[in-house]
């Protein structure tokens, strides 16, 4: 029994020595970008030895691929929360949630961006690794979308030849220059266009 509870504890340290590593380096990549980002720095930062690393991680790159797997289990919650909550209509959960975003970048004046976005435009070119994870990522944000997209059409809350699926990768699209546009700007207008234009004439109800 002893034996048992020491291993379940030693495990719970070591998940959450992994988590902060992993947390930590996420938000020196996400202001400073990949290349960037030292693994010293990113040690200091987390107060965790060097040894203990690579206890978990082979490599930078290995350590980078966790990172996205966090940020894209994070986003995929964060999209289960508010695409599925079905007290209101489609649409409303799509407005509800890319107002989430634009709230949170604007706490973080206007700063720092998509971590996928910035990584995807860092390293699509340099990792084929990095390429098609972040590659996947995209592609299941624009099937989520497009499966509440499906929604609101069943529900004859937007007209009906728009194309779910188009429409979802539109949607990312938009959003991802915005994002950048904002980071240009350092202000919230290009969000505030999107959010207008999405919903205020693209996703406009059926008549």
């Amino acid at each position: 029994m002893t034996r048992s509870v020491e291993t379940t504890g030693t495990a719970k340290i070591r998940e959450t020595t992994r988590l902060t590593l992993i947390r930590t380096g996420l938000g020196i990549i996400r202001e400073k970008g990949f290349n960037n980002s030292g693994l010293q720095e990113i040690l200091q930062a987390s107060g965790v030895p060097k040894g203990s690393f690579y206890h978990f991680f082979a490599s930078k790159e290995d350590f980078g691929l966790a990172i996205i797997e966090y940020d894209a289990g994070e986003h995929q919650r964060e999209m289960e929360r508010f695409l599925g909550d079905t007290s209101c209509g489609a649409v409303e959960r799509l407005r509800r949630y890319f107002e989430a975003k634009c709230r949170y970048f604007e706490s973080r004046r206007h700063r720092e961006g998509c971590l996928l976005g910035n990584l995807g435009q860092e390293l699509a070119d340099q990792n084929e690794t990095f390429r098609v994870r972040i590659e996947r990522f995209f592609a299941d944000w624009c099937a989520a979308l497009a499966g509440c997209l499906k929604e609101a059409q069943k529900a004859r809350e937007i007209p009906a030849h728009l194309s779910p699926d188009s429409l979802a990768a539109f949607l990312v699209n938009s959003w991802e220059g915005a994002i950048t546009q904002m980071k240009i700007t350092k202000s919230t207008e290009p969000l505030q266009l999107f959010m207008d234009f999405v919903f205020g004439m693209l996703l406009k109800p059926s008549s």
